[in-house]
């Protein structure tokens, strides 16, 4: 195994581990996400045509405010425990560092979107339990973790991180909003592959760009 590899495994393990300890992160995600969309639930009559236009906004607002929380915290942990110049003084790839805090960062993301599911389909009964919102969902996901990776590393030795954080984040990730609001009401009205395929490929599009430069930008963002 390569050790671009087993840093990779150790960052993200470790997350995990941590996590799995505290459940603080996940816990506090998830209440966030539920408590958006029951507010939903009142604030319009969810009768099937209303249902139908908001739907799909629904969803991502609930995902993407949860998803914020989320990401704020990605190196909370590091910076709380006198770790994160740990992390910067060791002798291992910055790219991998990186790698590991996106698995970690996405992990928990769809973890909290796997558990809001049944929450949309009891409260707006949207069609969600569908292997082509499920790789949409994914491949947004993937987009979000690693755009807020890098700008939690950004904003965490910040004063004004929670601030910070979504001014950069929101802006950055409006094409992964778009694209997935869009996708999913095509997805929820039953439309096909010619209907909401521009919107896979603008998210592996993304997804790929933002990799890419956010892992070359990371140990400059790191050692600031």
């Amino acid at each position: 195994m390569s050790e671009f590899l087993r840093t990779t495994i150790a960052i993200y393990a470790k997350d995990l581990r941590l996590e799995a300890r505290t459940r603080e992160s996940i816990v506090a995600v998830l209440v966030f996400a539920l408590l958006s969309a029951f507010i939903f639930q009142f604030a319009f009559d969810p009768n099937p045509r209303v249902v139908a236009t908001v739907g799909p906004g629904i969803v991502w607002v609930a995902y993407l405010f949860a998803g914020i929380l989320g990401l704020g915290r990605t190196f909370v942990l590091e910076r709380d425990g006198g770790t994160l110049d740990g992390l910067v003084l060791a002798p291992v790839s910055r790219e991998a560092i990186y790698a590991g805090k996106v698995l970690g960062a996405f992990t928990l993301m769809a973890v909290v979107e796997a558990l809001m599911l049944p929450v949309f389909v009891v409260l707006y009964d949207l069609p969600v339990i569908n292997p082509w919102f499920a790789s949409m969902t994914l491949l947004a996901t993937l987009g979000f973790a690693a755009v807020g990776t890098i700008f939690s590393a950004i904003a965490v030795q910040t004063r004004a991180r929670e601030v910070l954080l979504p001014l950069l984040f929101l802006p950055v990730v409006l094409p992964v909003v778009v694209a997935a609001v869009a996708s999913s009401s095509s997805i929820f009205q039953g439309e096909g592959w010619s209907d909401f395929g521009r919107w896979f490929q603008l998210l592996l599009v993304f997804d790929t760009l933002f990799l890419v430069i956010s892992s070359l930008a990371f140990e400059y963002v790191l050692e600031d």
